[in-house]
């Protein structure tokens, strides 16, 4: 059988991977970056360009029909806005040099600067991370639903995490079980929601076991606080609330509060008693990225919500600094970037760019400010926060966009999720 190669943007550079090769025998192109166990075999490599290193893709072996059902879920998810990887193709027709049949293979593109959860809790302060994983783990689940996309197995393993304003985004990275239903049934919703408890709390039971976190963790704890997190945005994104007609105050204070968790409301139902008396309201679409579109609207700048959250309000500073309450907020925003954004960034040495991407730094860069403001007694200059920042934080950091492989090597393992 032919090599067959499935791709919306095919590369060239595919066909010099060695596809006669079982693909856990592969070593030429690996590149050492973090993945978590899965019970297929994974591959990250680094296709050959012509002037230098190619883009980084995923390749997962399954069978074929999965590898193309994935593949269009996938597709379907990035048209819906949704976040998880990007699909870059599929490859069958593989066989090995004596004509042996080998898997199909599903190529996804590398989500610079994500993590598995098992390369956080490799990390000393892993621990401190679980409320944060989680709050990730539950906005996904409920963006999925939301779009009534039903994910069929959630668990930290299917996720992939990016550092958010001292938080996480999650991307969804296993769509073998997904599929979209219109509409998405409570049931089915609740069933996910129960399935995420209990892969969640035997993954926190294996790194304990492992030694990578603390044993006083009462998991049973962290399992409640998915439950009763998810229920609570859920609620604040879909529920019914209802006042007197002299609170309609609390229309826009629902709003507000949307938005301030990073979703917009598109469409909101509201009704009135037949004395219209009563009011009752209950958003019908709600989109997430509230902070990342109106600061990409203004900047330019493409990053996750959290700190377009944390950006906004510090060009929000910047212009009660200098007095520009007046002026036009695009001009405003030109001038922070070109002011204050992008030298801070020229800051980063070239050899730091792999540890945090450059909203990351400024984050961070706040927070250290703020430390050696309340050290000093008074306000540093940001620009002196950023060089000591970068002299005795960042130096020390570890790598994050190709670091060593913190994860077991993949052999086939049956038992555990797919990362």
């Amino acid at each position: 059988m032919a090599l067959r190669i499935v791709a919306s943007r095919p590369d060239p550079a595919l066909l010099a991977l060695p596809w006669a090769t079982p693909l856990e025998e592969w070593t030429e192109h690996v590149v050492p970056l973090p993945r978590g166990l899965s019970r297929h075999v994974v591959r990250i490599v680094q296709l050959p360009g012509k002037r230098g290193p190619g883009p980084i893709v995923a390749v997962k072996e399954t069978v074929e029909p999965m590898a193309f059902r994935e593949h269009r879920t996938l597709r379907d998810l990035q048209r819906a806005g949704l976040p998880a990887v990007v699909p870059q193709g599929v490859v069958t027709g593989r066989t090995t040099a004596d004509g042996d049949p080998l898997p199909a293979a599903l190529l996804t593109e590398h989500l610079r600067f994500s993590l598995p959860y098992r390369s956080l809790f490799a990390r000393a302060s892993g621990t401190d991370y679980v409320p944060s994983l989680v709050d990730a783990l539950v906005v996904l689940l409920a963006r999925l639903h939301l779009a009534d996309f039903y994910w069929g197995d959630v668990s930290l393993s299917n996720v992939l995490f990016r550092r958010a304003a001292g938080g996480f985004a999650a991307y969804l990275v296993d769509a073998e079980t997904g599929e979209w239903r219109n509409p998405l049934s409570d049931n089915l919703r609740a069933y996910d929601v129960e399935v995420g408890c209990q892969n969640v709390f035997a993954e926190l039971l294996d790194l304990q076991a492992a030694g990578s976190l603390a044993a006083d963790v009462d998991i049973h704890g962290v399992v409640r606080m998915v439950q009763e997190r998810y229920e609570a945005l859920w609620s604040e994104l879909t529920g019914t609330e209802e006042f007197s007609t002299d609170e309609m105050w609390r229309i826009e204070q629902r709003i507000d509060r949307l938005n301030e968790l990073g979703f917009d409301v598109e469409e909101l139902d509201i009704v009135t008693d037949y004395d219209g008396d009563r009011v009752q309201i209950q958003p019908r679409v709600v989109e997430a990225g509230h902070h990342c579109r109106e600061l990409r609207a203004l900047t330019g700048l493409n990053v996750e919500d959290a700190q377009a959250r944390r950006l906004l309000n510090d060009i929000a500073a910047f212009t009660a600094h200098h007095g520009l309450g007046g002026a036009d907020r695009s001009l405003v925003a030109h001038r922070w970037m070109t002011e204050v954004y992008e030298p801070l960034s020229a800051m980063i040495p070239p050899d730091s760019r792999g540890k945090r991407e450059p909203a990351e730094v400024f984050h961070e860069v706040l927070e250290h400010r703020w430390y050696l403001s309340e050290q000093a007694g008074h306000e540093v200059d940001i620009f002196l926060a950023a060089r000591d920042y970068v002299d005795h934080v960042l130096t020390r950091l570890e790598e994050e966009a190709v670091t060593p492989d913190v994860a077991t090597e993949t052999e086939s393992i049956e038992d555990v999720p797919q990362p």
